[in-house]
């Protein structure tokens, strides 16, 4: 049976002579694997593999059965035309970064209606700001990601609760007793980014690099805390770097 959904493509790996098979964060579907023919040779449906590079968004009509672990598509074509993001070696490099924490993160073919669509306008946003407002977006969408996954933070900074106790994913009058927490600087900053609705808002939010970087790592860490099985990144490196520039 065939479906339209649209899709944002994550990896796409090698399969045979001409073909790949493509991880897709679907609309519909979720997380879903396709192999998709003949888009590695000298024939004019090749050219429309370039459409299958990691980040872009796409329109898709699929063939699904939920017993199979690998599907089909029947045509694709691009959803969003990103003016910027490819080309932008910081854009690109934060793009990959949060296609990267999909990864970790999507295990299973479950539909997530609300972080689809999240993540589908935070690339958009991200191709159409300018470069020096999205330095905080990693931050922002990574925290935002738990809360979609099922484990949002609970409650507000405040002069009375100023730890964010990052094991329990709440904040609280005092420092628990383990290392999984954040001072109040830090805690602060977090409740900043937390209550954004907008790019702009998070440009307003000044932090030095490596404030940047302590957070990013906490936020990492906290997902790791939630999802036994996620594993290290390797984009974060790559991505201080950039912004360090």
């Amino acid at each position: 049976m065939l479906h339209k959904t649209r899709g944002i493509v994550l990896r796409t790996v090698k399969y045979g002579d001409t073909s790949v098979i493509v991880g897709i964060f679907t609309e519909l579907f979720g997380l879903q694997s396709y192999i998709v023919n003949g888009v590695r040779s000298a024939k004019p449906k090749a050219a429309k593999g370039v459409l299958l590079q990691p980040g872009n968004i796409l329109e898709l009509v699929v063939y699904h059965q939920e017993i199979k672990n690998l599907q089909r598509i029947s045509e694709f074509k691009l959803g969003y035309i990103y003016t910027s993001l490819h080309y932008n070696v910081v854009k690109n490099t934060i793009a990959l970064y949060l296609i990267e924490l999909l990864q970790k993160s999507l295990k299973q073919p479950e539909q997530h209606l609300d972080l689809y669509y999240f993540t589908e306008n935070t690339l958009q946003l991200l191709d159409g700001s300018p470069t020096a407002v999205i330095a905080n977006l990693p931050l922002y969408y990574t925290l935002k990601l738990g809360a979609f996954l099922g484990f949002r933070l609970n409650g507000r900074f405040s002069e009375y609760t100023p730890y964010l106790d990052l094991q329990e994913g709440t904040f609280s009058d005092l420092p628990p007793h383990h290392t999984a927490h954040l001072d109040p600087e830090y805690s602060e900053l977090t409740d900043r980014l937390f209550q954004c609705h907008e790019v702009q808002q998070l440009a307003a939010i000044n932090m030095s690099k490596e404030k940047r970087r302590k957070l990013l790592y906490a936020y990492l860490e906290y997902l790791r805390l939630h999802m036994p099985d996620f594993t290290e990144l390797h984009s974060p490196p790559i991505l201080h770097e950039i912004l360090d520039a």
